[in-house]
């Protein structure tokens, strides 16, 4: 395949001189790009991966209508995967990992990644936790609370970072989203990367390409995963869009339209006048 143009941005020299810094108090680094749509039959064509082994997830993520939650820096999102099991995170970020308390930093189920996308960084802080799927499904179908599948843990962290209006239980569901993930090993880079492809109702869709490495390795791997992408065909694009923030956007607007409809159809239900009923007629004897 020819090389395609990489038309990405790069990070300024400020900005990598921050993300050395950062990330040598993480635990982890994601280095993620976003594909173009109409780029994405080549891409996945162009990698050595088999669609037909994607692993299929569904999505469930909570905030309110206009995405108060995501504005004060807080993701709260189920995920069901297949054999029954599924997983919860309450996720902060943007986070600087020395305003962390010992006491979550510390824990097993804490985790501090620092994500890499062309032009940009972000460190965020994910407190995970494991559920059933068929407790997910009750949780979307208003059966269970949203807290009855989170952690002791994941409720703590919630209610120290989330404002105080925002109760976790009147969260509003957005989703869900299915998705397809896919696992492949590339040979020159000698690691795993992974293709996630989101599916939305209305047909769009939203496809990512990511590898994970340890801190100190991000600048040599992101370098290098870059170059592989390019030499594949595969175009990365300046602008990117994230998987969160596309999910939480979409169904926002979704339910701002849903909101907008029910509101004109009200309108219209004052204006019309009520109907009269018919009037009675009077019985007319018969003249025998």
């Amino acid at each position: 395949m020819t090389k395609t143009p990489d038309t990405a941005r790069r990070l300024s020299d400020a900005q990598f001189s921050a993300l050395l810094e950062l990330i040598h108090d993480v635990d982890s680094v994601e280095i993620k790009t976003s594909i173009p749509a109409d780029e994405h039959r080549a891409t996945i064509s162009g990698l050595p991966l088999d669609p037909v082994e994607a692993e299929p997830r569904q999505v469930f993520f909570f905030d309110t209508p206009g995405l108060a939650l995501n504005r004060a820096g807080l993701v709260v999102r189920a995920r069901r995967v297949p054999g029954g099991g599924a997983d919860t995170v309450v996720k902060l970020r943007p986070v600087l990992p020395s305003e962390l308390p010992d006491s979550i930093r510390h824990s097993g189920s804490f985790k501090l990644e620092v994500d890499i996308v062309p032009g940009g960084f972000v460190c965020s802080g994910s407190l995970k936790g494991k559920a059933k799927g068929e407790e997910v499904r009750a949780v979307a179908a208003g059966e269970m609370r949203l807290s009855q599948i989170l952690s002791k843990e994941q409720r703590a962290f919630y209610r120290q970072h989330a404002p105080r209006e925002l109760a976790l239980d009147a969260l509003t569901l957005l989703g869900p989203t299915f998705t397809l993930k896919s696992a492949f090993w590339v040979k020159q880079l000698d690691r795993k990367m992974v293709a996630e492809m989101w599916l939305y109702p209305d047909g769009s869709r939203l496809l990512e390409l990511s590898t994970k490495c340890l801190p100190a390795q991000s600048p040599v791997v992101a370098a290098e995963t870059r170059r592989y992408l390019a030499s594949c065909g595969v175009t990365i694009s300046s602008i990117q869009q994230t998987k969160t923030r596309m999910a939480l956007e979409f169904y926002s607007a979704q339910l701002k339209k849903v909101s907008q409809i029910q509101t004109a159809q009200l309108k219209r239900s004052r204006k019309t006048p009520a109907a009269r009923p018919p009037a009675k007629r009077r019985a007319v004897a018969q003249k025998s």
